[in-house]
């Protein structure tokens, strides 16, 4: 599956410091590491965005995790703080160009009704391998499927030399811990560790040809008015319906009068992301994703 050997693997938390199950994930694996060694790998833990984990606030000044496209890495003239975290840890994983960490697995959650969701940004049969592999083990886990360059994917992942696997938990709230989400987080962390080890030792898992996913379509803003002020929010129908479908004429949004706002697709397609609290700075409501099947590289 893999044409060279898995060593490196970091596990990264706090990208958005409002994130809290990743952050207190790393403190128990620092206290309790011998939950993560696995025989032949080299596995790191690393808090990614210290400061506005310390504020408990998503970010300073920029999102962190939209910082690590190539040519921003490279702009010296981008200098807010999240800016120059990104470079720090494109010198610590990467560079990006020449990464010294083989895989990275960055842990987040979402306040939206996403349950265990594993984000797949390549089309790597090491990346949707693992996704696939810890889908057997967590039936319930969902495959959210956006391929792209490793160079221009914006994302901290993108930094290792296999690109990496984001693991996506929620509901939770921003700057709130549950269990269940803490715990089903560490479980696919854990399998994500135990598939890299099998593949190192040559032991590959039997994966299915394809599995049943969602791919990004669009993201729908929430209605506004010519000064940019919210006039609706999500409709109740759509409030918690993550991954159900929205079908032509279904309603979407819900005026601040009572009225629906309907969907005007001509497509069935899917939400996640489904008032999410850290998309409000730009008023998006959900994302819109479409039904597939995700197929395993050759």
């Amino acid at each position: 599956m893999s044409t060279t050997p898995i060593k490196h693997v970091a596990i990264t938390g706090g990208t958005h410091g409002n994130e809290l199950t990743g952050v207190h994930l790393l403190k128990h694996w620092r206290n309790n590491p011998e939950e993560i060694c696995r025989d032949g790998l080299v596995t790191e833990l690393h808090l990614a965005n210290p400061k506005a984990n310390g504020c408990n606030r998503r970010y300073l000044d920029q999102d962190l995790n939209r910082q690590f496209n190539w040519d921003d890495l490279s702009d010296h003239s981008l200098c807010g703080y999240e800016h120059n975290r990104a470079k720090s840890l494109n010198t610590l994983l990467g560079p990006k160009d020449a990464p010294r960490v083989d895989f990275i697995i960055d842990l987040h959650t979402t306040t939206a009704n996403m349950g265990t969701t594993l984000v797949i940004k390549s089309d790597d049969a090491l990346v949707v391998g693992m996704a696939f592999y810890v889908k057997q083990q967590m039936p319930e886990v969902t495959l959210f499927y956006e391929p792209e360059d490793r160079m221009s994917d914006n994302f901290l992942i993108s930094l290792a030399k296999h690109h990496g696997l984001l693991v996506e938990v929620g509901p939770v709230p921003q700057g709130m811990l549950r269990w269940d989400v803490f715990d089903q987080t560490r479980q696919a962390t854990l399998h994500c560790l135990d598939f890299l080890a099998a593949v190192r030792r040559g032991d590959e898992p039997d994966l299915p040809e394809s599995l049943a996913g969602f791919q990004y379509v669009d993201k729908l803003k929430l209605p506004e008015n010519e000064r940019g002020e919210l006039t609706a929010m999500i409709h109740p129908d759509r409030q918690d319906a993550d991954y159900q479908p929205i079908k032509p004429g279904d309603p979407l949004f819900m005026t601040f009068d009572g009225n629906s706002i309907n969907y005007e697709g001509t497509e069935t397609l899917y939400g996640a992301f489904i008032n999410e609290a850290a998309y409000y700075d730009q008023h998006i409501g959900l994302s819109l994703m479409r039904k597939i099947d995700i197929r395993l590289p050759g």
